[in-house]
């Protein structure tokens, strides 16, 4: 019997043990769920609570108060940032750019990366940014002598509104002692990219209510000409579409686009987990929890990273995007619309697959005489080019072997959604590919919808690797 009750009671102490991660597993599965919570709560003791459960393991019941007081992720943190030039005008504008930098052993390139997202941009682009760039290294005497010198360069872009320069005091940030030593990296890594994580988010933080959209970039990048107007056709061509994060550059935290809305709860979510991992693979998580599944990034690159040492240690760092193009302006337009296809699809590769400047495609079975692909646009359209390419470099068998285009008007209504009722033929498609220029001075009518027709059986597969129209102004409306 004594054997059964020391039994029980050994039983008894498990489950109390036992309890405790169960119970630090369930609050961090309510903290990722409240990501998508909103309310209008505004934390007030984030500091506080940040140096305490960094200082501790997460192994109490005496967590599970903190962890409530803390999930809340859709109000500012409260820090006094200090100006150190500029101030925000009060109309908000369209797109932010955020820069973090801090003091390097080697090169500085933060002027020259000023220097590009305003040369780079046109007298109506300079109208719709504003740069933030926020001096985040504690040497005081380092930020003061920088700025100096970006306001010697800048000081008429810093007068118009175009150019902020911030510094988030050192008494706001955690602790940066005895951080976990996550991937065995040397403790001098972990504070460097634990710091740069909350460097980081006081810039989100700051910049949260200054315009519509917000681009985090390096400070040693070169930009495309005319990046704006390229960002807003990608953002106007997903119009209707969920996204988190659009990538602009396939390097580290280099054109990365969020809407500002969720700026309060990315900067929390940097905060919260900053001495975990790198701030670029913070970001894919935080994509996640937002019911993003996959990286959404568009070709060609608009960033380029230009530098050739890193800001940790002055190593060298001399990656390059090859996807990365000078000039933008010839990035189409692609009007949102709705696509269809009767081709019997393979796998996941459908047909928005093919429209949209993703590197991905469609990918379809073998396809007969009077099949089609047609894309329905939202409203009527001019458009001025249309280029289709299909195969890939590693299928060149799956083209379109036999097809024409055709643009249509006078939308109807059908049992599989809405169709035009009348088409005219643009073009045949040569070696699986066809171009056609000055389409608006070709057809007489704004255009509802484009179709591929195949016009003969082939026993290969197709590919629709990228569909891309460009549009001119006057569409109706």
């Amino acid at each position: 019997m004594r054997l059964v009750l020391k039994y029980l009671d050994k039983m008894r102490c498990f489950r109390k043990r036992s309890t405790i991660p169960f119970l630090v597993a369930l609050i961090t599965f309510l903290l990722f769920i409240n990501l998508y919570i909103e309310d209008g709560y505004v934390l007030e003791e984030d500091k506080r609570q940040l140096r305490e459960t960094s200082m501790h393991p997460l192994n109490s019941e005496r967590y599970v108060h903190t962890f409530k007081d803390i999930t809340n992720f859709s109000g500012t943190i409260n820090v006094t940032y200090r100006y150190l030039a500029g101030t925000p005008l009060p109309r908000k504008k369209y797109l932010t750019i955020g820069l973090s930098s801090v003091k390097r052993k080697r090169g500085n390139y933060l002027l020259e990366t000023i220097k590009s997202i305003f040369d780079q941009s046109s007298y109506e682009e300079l109208k719709e940014i504003i740069v933030v760039v926020h001096l985040a290294d504690f040497d005081l005497a380092w930020c003061e002598s920088l700025v100096q010198e970006i306001s010697r360069k800048f000081g008429h872009h810093i007068i118009a509104g175009r150019l902020l320069v911030i510094h988030a005091p050192e008494e706001y940030y955690p602790s940066l002692d005895g951080l976990k030593r996550n991937y065995n990296d040397p403790e001098d890594r972990v504070r460097f990219r634990s710091k740069q994580n909350v460097d980081y988010a006081f810039l989100l933080n700051f910049c949260t209510n200054l315009s519509d959209f917000y681009m985090m970039l390096e400070d040693d990048v070169r930009c495309s000409r005319n990046f704006l107007t390229a960002l807003k056709k990608v953002v106007a061509s997903r119009e209707g579409s969920y996204w988190v994060m659009l990538e602009f550059s396939k390097l580290g935290y280099i054109g990365k686009l969020y809407h500002s809305r969720d700026l309060p709860r990315l900067a929390h979510f940097l905060l919260m987990f900053y001495q975990e991992m790198p701030c670029d693979w913070l970001l894919i998580h935080f994509r996640g929890l937002l019911a993003q599944k996959d990286a959404i990034r568009f070709k060609p690159s608009l960033f380029q990273h230009m530098g050739y040492y890193s800001s940790y240690k002055g190593a060298e760092n001399k990656l390059k995007d090859d996807d990365f193009e000078e000039d933008s302006l010839d990035i189409p337009d692609n009007p949102p619309a709705s696509l269809y296809t009767n081709i019997n699809v393979f796998e996941s590769y459908d047909a928005a697959k093919a429209y949209s400047s993703v590197d991905e495609y469609f990918w379809g079975k073998a396809p007969s005489t009077g099949d089609f692909y047609v894309i329905v646009f939202n409203k009527a359209t001019k458009i001025s080019k249309i280029k289709i390419i299909t195969g890939t470099d590693d299928r060149q068998n799956d083209i379109l072997h036999h097809g024409a285009l055709e643009v249509g008007e006078k939308l109807i209504g059908t049992k599989k959604g809405r169709q035009c009722s009348s088409y005219i033929t643009l073009g045949e498609f040569k070696n699986g590919n066809i171009e056609v220029h000055d389409v608006d001075h070709k057809i007489a009518f704004d255009i509802e919808c484009v179709r591929i027709v195949v016009t003969a059986n082939q026993k290969e597969w197709l590919i629709i690797r990228s569909i891309s129209l460009w549009t001119t102004q006057g569409a109706s409306q």
